[in-house]
């Protein structure tokens, strides 16, 4: 019935807002990438505790938890709404930040992966340096976050290009809003 993807750099706020749009929508599914399959899950903790040398080995272990995902959760639920934290989007932009590969190319990639299937609206949370810094203060940071503030921001940068390149429609919402106001957005812009 409708997949859609809440995309933004870590601690933007996404997973609480697709945990509290899976809440607000009856029967919805609520999933995630990567970890949203059994392989997923072992991806997640590969690249995110113990990381990776190579960024081209890193691009395709997100694009073969991607395929796998899509295969598992997304295309058996069509007929539901199907409610991800992070999709392509990020993977892409991730990707463009790490090798010198053209976004076309990437984009071919993960269309493969997808089944040529993409998300039917993208919530991009929008964040800056001083939000970034106040969040990852209160917690411990993962590999990708260790990589600092400015590349997190460039990845932000990229979702921008990517989501426009794609002709996915999307709502940019300022993540320094309060919880309620961003679910506010998230649900006229779903509902519309």
């Amino acid at each position: 019935m409708m997949y859609i993807l809440f995309e933004g750099v870590d601690t933007s706020g996404k997973s609480t807002q697709a945990k509290l749009l899976h809440e607000s929508i009856k029967g919805s599914i609520l999933t995630k990438e990567p970890g949203g399959s059994d392989l997923g899950v072992k991806i997640r903790e590969i690249i995110l505790d113990h990381g990776v040398k190579s960024k081209r080995a890193e691009l395709f272990m997100f694009l073969a938890d991607r395929a796998e995902h899509f295969e598992e959760i997304v295309q058996s639920n069509l007929d539901k709404v199907v409610i991800s934290d992070r999709g392509l989007i990020s993977g892409i932009a991730y990707a463009m930040a790490n090798e010198d590969i053209s976004l076309d190319f990437l984009i071919e990639l993960n269309l493969f992966a997808l089944k040529n299937h993409l998300p039917d609206k993208v919530i991009l949370l929008q964040t800056n340096s001083e939000l970034i810094k106040s969040r990852i203060s209160v917690r411990s940071a993962d590999m990708i976050e260790k990589r600092g503030i400015e590349y997190l921001l460039q990845i932000q940068k990229n979702m921008h290009i990517v989501v426009e390149k794609l002709k996915i429609p999307y709502k940019v919402i300022d993540a320094n809003k309060s919880i309620d106001e961003i679910a506010v957005e998230v649900k006229e812009f779903i509902d519309d």
